[in-house]
């Protein structure tokens, strides 16, 4: 039976056409999306130690320590403001502003860091290397419920510890932080991220008050009482040759002012990883696969005809004559189709990755980085996305014996969830619900973004952030193409050809 479906198929020339025109659809969709993405003269995005793209934006008091030491502060408040409106800068809640304690290996962008922090709504947090949280003590701080906190190096170890007395101390964490070099900037921070909201993001400005600036170990002085002046603190607004980072409002920027042993500081960006709404260049493999959208006709047109041309020429009663068995000869068409068609979208997928890649970074794109395992399986998935669906329009077209009412029906339940995933202005709650019980879940095996829990921003399939893993969502078309199998064998199995 099998024999006799794949013979069937490979001798009906628009079928085999069908099926290359799906794979030359994703290399040419490819090429255009690369070459029709022009970023040249973009500024450079910031990587971390890992090669990652990060945020590194923020407003920094810093001295060198040669060696190990510690430094202590009190940060007594830490107030945000969101624009209304140019020049309009109104109290708003920032949940991830931040005021602390850095070490830093250079104020140059992606260096290595450790930090402790008093956050907004998210107590107290040890982070380092851009993408590692941990949880300290809750609670916001304010003058009357003020934070001490206190980091410590020692080596490559940097430890972080928190305390609302001065007296009792709570480590937050300890981490290795590599790359530091015998001499680190060290001292006092605010970042302030976007404000998210509305479906939207907004720049943020944050400030701070500190006081109770204490070192020691390998500074040029001791402590905050021998050094007066505050001389040898230095001012810096890290990420200032990326103006496009910044993240402050027009013509706005950080600054520093001291009254006696009381630091104010105002800055706006954030340390952290970079996530796909926080890079105006920023794209990722689901951009270069925009092929997959026409393809998908492809394939649905291919995988209805596959049957319904036999009821049309009524074929299919020699078919069923020549096996008594009818659900055979549906799962036997079935396989050979989803064979048919993986193999068709496989080789389509593997040529358009890299050519796709290469060109959009040849015009200064921005890609994020995906390794060989999630590209391999970005790349196998499509293929099994295009297979799925292709039977799916299979088992339709055995239920409805109508070509045109087939195709229309798949490609509703298929397209149609890829174009509301991607219109940018539709409500999260919308687009992730159509990302979850729709055939179009599974869009997630294409993938390849992560999401942070310390790192506010828009978490939507439109960003390339789906609520189901990869395998979870395309096992969602899975169960939908075998529903829909089981009820064409059903019908068939009762009805006359």
């Amino acid at each position: 039976m099998l024999h006799a479906e794949w013979t069937k198929f490979r001798t009906v020339r628009r079928w085999v056409s069908g099926m290359a025109a799906a794979a030359l659809t994703l290399v040419l969709f490819a090429l255009l999306a690369g070459a029709s993405s022009n970023q040249q003269g973009s500024p450079p995005v910031p990587t971390g130690p890992d090669g990652g793209p990060v945020t590194d934006s923020f407003y920094f008091v810093h001295r060198p320590l040669a060696g190990d030491g510690s430094v202590t502060v009190s940060v007594s408040a830490l107030d945000s403001s969101i624009p209304k409106g140019p020049g309009d800068l109104r109290p708003g809640i920032v949940p991830w502003a931040k005021a602390g304690l850095v070490i830093k290996a250079s104020t140059r962008q992606g260096s290595p860091y450790a930090a402790i922090m008093a956050t907004a709504s998210h107590g107290v947090r040890m982070q380092d290397s851009y993408v590692n949280d941990t949880a300290g003590p809750p609670g916001p701080v304010s003058p009357t419920s003020p934070r001490r906190l206190r980091l410590d190096r020692s080596g490559e170890t940097i430890t972080g510890h928190a305390s609302t007395d001065g007296t009792t101390w709570t480590e937050v964490g300890s981490v290795r932080v590599s790359g530091l070099g015998s001499t680190a900037q060290v001292g006092l921070f605010v970042a302030s991220p976007p404000a998210v909201g509305g479906g939207g993001t907004s720049v943020s400005v944050s400030t701070a008050t500190f006081t109770d600036l204490r070192t020691h170990g390998g500074w040029a002085a001791d402590d905050w009482a021998a050094d007066p002046s505050g001389d040898t603190w230095t001012g810096t607004q890290v990420g200032a040759e990326s103006p496009t980072f910044a993240g402050y409002p027009d013509n706005g920027s950080g600054s520093v002012t001291r009254s006696d042993a009381r630091f104010t500081l105002t800055g706006a960006g954030d340390i952290a990883p970079a996530v796909r709404d926080s890079l105006p260049t920023g794209g990722h493999l689901r951009d270069i696969l925009t092929g997959t959208f026409a393809a998908l006709i492809a394939v649905i047109v291919v995988g209805t005809l596959f049957v319904t041309e036999e009821y049309r020429t009524r074929m299919i009663h020699v078919t069923l004559a020549a096996s008594p068995r009818r659900s055979r000869v549906l799962v036997a068409k079935a396989m050979v189709l989803w064979s048919v068609t993986f193999a068709a979208g496989l080789v389509g997928a593997v040529l358009a990755a890299p050519l796709g890649e290469r060109l959009a970074r040849g015009n200064g794109v921005y890609l994020f980085p995906v390794s060989f395992a999630s590209e391999l399986r970005v790349t196998v998935g499509t293929a099994a996305l295009l297979a799925t669906a292709s039977v799916l329009a299979l088992c339709v077209g055995s239920v409805l014996r109508r070509s045109a009412g087939a195709v229309t029906t798949v490609v509703v339940a298929m397209v149609l969830p890829y174009v509301l995933i991607a219109v940018p202005f539709m409500p999260a709650s919308v687009s992730t619900a159509v990302a979850t019980v729709t055939p179009g879940a599974a869009f997630a095996v294409q993938q390849t973004l992560v999401p942070y829990a310390q790192v506010a921003s828009n978490y939507t399939p439109y960003y390339g952030y789906y609520p189901l893993g990869p395998w979870s969502g395309l096992a969602v078309l899975a169960g939908y193409a075998v529903a829909s199998l089981t009820v064409a064998v059903v019908l068939l199995n009762r009805r006359d050809a």
